[in-house]
Formats: C-alpha cells, sequence, structure tokens
C-alpha cells in the first residue's frame, strides 16, 4: 500500500469512520437508507461541534469515491477535514495510515464500532472511541456552545442596553 500522507505532527485529532459511525447513530442509519450524502453531511456538521468545542483536528474518513484519494475542508478550516478514499482504499485504510504517520499515535482517537479497526488502531497506541461515547460528546460540546452563544447574546445586549441609555 501506498503512503498517501507524510508524516503528521499535530496536538489531540479525532479520526471519524463515517460509515460505521452512521450506521451505529439511529438517526443517521435511519437518514441515510433515503440519502446517504445527507446522512454524511449531518455526521461531518455534527463531529464539527466537538472540533469547534474542544479545539481539536478532526477527520471524517468516507469510503471509495473514484480513482483519487479527495479532501475537503467544509467549514474551510484546515482542522476540520472530510476525505474520501479511492475506491482502491477503505476508510480502515486511510485511518491507520494517518494514525501510524502521527508524531504522537496517542494523541490519536479513532471513532469507530468495527472491532478489527479497534484492536489495529489500539495496538498503535491510538485510543478508540465507540460510536455511542461520540455521540455523548457531540451532544455536551452543542450544550456547551449552545451555553456559550447565549451568554454571548446576553453580554451584547447588555452592551447595547448601555450603550443607547447613555
Amino acid at each position: 500500500m501506498t503512503a498517501i500522507f507524510g508524516r503528521v505532527a499535530f496536538e489531540k485529532h479525532l479520526l471519524v469512520d463515517a460509515a460505521n459511525v452512521i450506521q451505529a447513530w439511529s438517526d443517521l442509519r435511519i437518514l441515510s437508507k433515503r440519502d446517504r450524502d445527507a446522512a454524511r453531511s449531518q455526521l461531518v456538521q455534527r463531529v464539527g461541534v466537538v472540533h469547534d468545542a474542544e479545539s481539536l483536528r478532526v477527520t471524517v474518513v468516507i469510503d471509495g469515491r473514484g480513482r483519487e484519494i479527495v479532501v475537503e475542508h467544509p467549514s474551510r478550516q484546515s482542522t476540520l477535514t472530510v476525505i474520501y478514499t479511492p475506491s482502491s482504499m477503505t476508510a480502515d485504510d486511510v485511518i491507520e495510515q494517518m494514525v501510524g504517520r502521527s508524531a504522537d499515535a496517542s494523541l490519536c482517537e479513532v471513532a469507530t464500532g468495527d472491532q478489527a479497526e479497534r484492536n489495529t488502531i489500539e495496538a498503535t497506541g491510538a485510543v478508540w472511541v465507540p460510536p455511542a461515547d461520540l455521540l455523548a460528546r457531540v451532544e455536551r460540546a452543542e450544550r456547551r456552545l449552545g451555553t456559550k452563544v447565549a451568554d454571548m447574546n446576553r453580554a451584547n445586549a447588555q452592551d447595547w442596553n448601555r450603550r443607547i441609555s447613555r
């Protein structure tokens, strides 16, 4: 297998096996039966909240799309990435390469329910994140960001009221 990434140096990195997590989350599993692209988009949006709340690099890896690897940055931030593997590779292959080439595998977290993949990534020193734990993490991040937005709105309203009452 050809290496597709050079050595990667970064702080914590969450890698998400998209197909596996979509199948594990009931709402996305149901959506994927009607519209697979919409389910993928929802997954990226939801884990993007973890990216924002935890200042964490997040990569969502999606199986087989064409002849070449495709890398997208949906939020235009280089730390939130969607990778479509070439049809000759699986998401597991790409995740294993990324973990294997990281400066410190223990800073990599891999969200998957695939037990074989779990064994492989844990053998390299990476941390396994079950899909249910990832969902709970997303929900906590959503609550944290919602609270931050509400606090910012309240502070802005107070500031505005002070300015207009002068």
